[in-house]
């Protein structure tokens, strides 16, 4: 059994919400649903019980109706509460008062408040001014904004009309911004006048008149100050021109005015859109992903109150941007009466301490950062816990990829003893999570903790089969609310269908390549098409990151398997840390490291130097864009790269020619 490197205090795992709703469940069933294996099971076996336990005990505003579930032909089919109408910004808006909902802090040290008053009263002149401008029921509203307040508020007023919020964030360049905003056709289009990366401030409305040109759907565009005034006297206007009959607006001229308007709510049925979520688009043009307003209120509630333990007055911060859906999980935290705290900007700007720093002085309980950003960490040799005051933090959530042994460790070395770290994997299809973590469980070195509750997650090997102990495919085979609504313009589901339901009859088949341990915890072990194959043997390209980035010689890493006589072979590429030397020496290390920790099969046939690794625009390294350079094959969608001239070091390689 795998080293435990945590375990709640009775007191701790006892006042947890998890356990409030455990013992809720136990007293109305009769049943004995006190250890969480027996609360999972009947999660998933009365599935209609227990989502409705979870709208009850988590306050959801709105009329539930009489029904839970009505099961389709097709697993995809499933509809949860189908009687039910609900509102998702009202539920999200429920709290009022002066206390702090959200605190942005800027790369540049910006730093603005705004209350839960402040927030409903910002929301209601939005609101106004879309509902003036035709917005309602279905139109779609998209943004190119950063992760500041004002993309929140422009989402909840969107919402509280019955408006489909679509969201990227404004690195993205004009073809992949359009890409993703042409499919779904918006009448309003939201931009900020600059951003603030690593050290530098981006101007971002040169590229808006471009934008807006291949966009005629858009009606109006609305700038949005980053700094939260117009800081100078650049005017908005003749930056953008007016492109036909657009005409900008400042958010500025939006929100002026005396006395707001009153804020009224369109309840609308549990699936009715209220995001569409592009996926990465590595393999082409992304996907346009419809998620419900009820399924994704239930389950992020169900995950931050019960798998998280958030409670009203907690701060939580997740570093993300508005092109990944775990922006939308964070803003749902407003749900819990919980403070938002934002950041935009580099997350090593001046140095790896940046965000460290921010949980100090924003006295953090629940803090969320990608499994690269633990490693570059440990890896920067910054020691949280002794050099920050983080008393407040609680938690730590990972997610973006793999968190590796190491990382674990590093955790409870550096950060504090008595952290809750949660591994969370799930994704963009689902905008939420399969796996994730559990406040009355302990944490086991190197494995997420358990399946999310109302979710039947199992592993299948490739004849679907359920195995455990061994890797295979994560599977999800029963229904669950914060499925997918559809794909856009896919009027007979048969892109959806082929999505998920493919790879196995009536099973949901993520696409994740991991393993189910004998505690029923997950290690996720990448992405099953970038699974490498080497003498028809799948392993997963985290088993070898795991081994490979613990050396301090190596910042990162990435592995494919290269076609090869006949076969496949395992070729590893690696970036370097700053003054460390690549040579055969280190070489021979590390494959003696992957052969011993990992398997003979794992050790890569060729291990090449590289300046750079590419990554996708959310921060996940992409092997598909870097396996298909090195067989000489077009990268279908370029724009989804964050840095595609990464992409060059990969080229032409006479080193994979032998």
């Amino acid at each position: 059994m795998t080293e435990i490197l945590w375990t709640p205090s009775e007191e701790r795992a006892a006042k947890s919400q998890m356990q409030d709703f455990a013992r809720e469940a136990s007293q109305r069933t009769g049943l004995d649903l006190s250890e969480f294996a027996a609360l999972h099971r009947w999660s998933v076996d009365e599935a209609d019980a227990f989502w409705a336990l979870v709208w009850e005990m988590c306050d959801v505003i709105g009329e539930r109706g009489e029904r839970g579930s009505v099961a389709g032909s097709e697993f995809s089919q499933t509809r949860f509460f189908p009687d039910a109408r609900l509102n998702f910004a009202e539920n999200l808006l429920r709290r009022r008062g002066a206390d702090i909902a959200m605190v942005f802090v800027g790369e540049s040290g910006q730093r603005r408040e705004l209350s839960f008053d402040g927030l409903h009263d910002r929301v209601a002149r939005v609101a106004a001014w879309l509902r003036g401008q035709g917005v309602g029921v279905g139109d779609r509203v998209a943004a190119c904004l950063p992760n500041i307040p004002e993309t929140i508020v422009a989402m909840l007023a969107t919402s509280s009309l019955g408006g489909i919020w679509s969201s990227c964030s404004p690195d993205f360049g004009v073809d992949g911004v359009v890409d993703r905003f042409s499919q779904v056709e918006p009448k309003i289009f939201f931009c900020v006048d600059y951003y603030d990366y690593n050290g530098r401030r981006v101007d971002t409305l040169s590229p808006v008149a471009e934008i807006l040109q291949a966009l005629p759907s858009v009606e109006s565009c609305v700038v949005v100050p980053y700094a939260g005034i117009v800081e100078d006297s650049a005017d908005s206007e003749r930056a953008i021109g007016r492109i036909g009959g657009v005409e900008p607006v400042s958010l500025d001229e939006i929100l002026s005015g005396s006395e707001a308007p009153s804020l009224s709510f369109e309840r609308l049925p549990m699936d009715h859109p209220l995001y569409i979520l592009f996926s990465s688009g590595t393999t082409g043009k992304p996907k346009c992903i419809v998620h419900g307003a009820g399924g994704t209120l239930l389950q992020h509630l169900k995950e931050q109150r019960l798998h998280v333990d958030l409670r009203p007055d907690d701060r939580l911060f997740y570093f993300t941007t508005c092109g990944w859906m775990m922006w939308n999980w964070l803003a749902t935290g407003l749900a819990s009466g919980a403070t938002l705290i934002l950041y935009d900007g580099s997350p090593f700007h001046p140095d790896a301490r940046r965000l460290w720093k921010l949980a100090e002085d924003e006295r953090v309980n629940v803090f969320g950062v990608s499994a690269k950003f633990i490693d570059s960490s440990a890896k920067a040799s910054v020691s949280p816990g002794r050099e920050f005051d983080l008393t407040a933090m609680r938690s730590v959530l990972s997610t973006g990829s793999p968190l590796g042994d190491e990382g674990f460790d590093y955790i409870y070395r550096e950060v504090g003893s008595d952290i809750h770290l949660a591994s969370i994997s799930g994704g963009t299809d689902i905008v939420s999570c399969f796996v994730l973590g559990n406040p009355t469980l302990p944490v086991r070195r190197g494995e997420i903790q358990c399946a999310g509750l109302g979710m039947q997650v199992e592993v299948f090997d490739d004849e679907g089969n359920p195995v455990e102990g061994v890797a295979g495919e994560l599977v999800c085979t029963r229904p669950f609310p914060s499925m997918p609504v559809g794909f856009w313009n896919d009027p007979d589901g048969a892109r959806y269908r082929a999505a998920y339901f493919e790879r196995y009859r009536d099973v949901w088949c993520h696409g994740d390549w991991c393993l189910e341990t004998p505690s029923h915890g997950f290690v996720i072990h990448g992405r099953s098409d970038a699974v490498l194959n080497p003498g028809g043997v799948r392993i997963g390209t985290a088993e070898i990151y795991s081994q490979v980035e613990s050396f301090e010689e190596v910042l990162e890493a990435i592995a494919i398997g290269q076609s090869w006589e006949g076969d496949v072979r395992v070729v590893l590429f690696v970036k370097m840390s700053e003054g460390a030397i690549f040579d055969d020496a280190l070489q021979a290390r590390l494959r003696t490291r992957i052969r011993k920790n990992a398997s003979p099969r794992h050790v890569p046939a060729r291990i090449l130097e590289v300046e750079d690794i590419p990554r996708t625009r959310s921060g996940k390294i992409t092997e598909l864009a870097v396996r298909d350079i090195v067989a000489g094959r077009e990268v279908k969608n370029i724009e989804a790269l964050a840095n595609p001239e990464a992409l060059d070091h990969f080229r032409n390689r006479e080193e994979l020619d032998s």
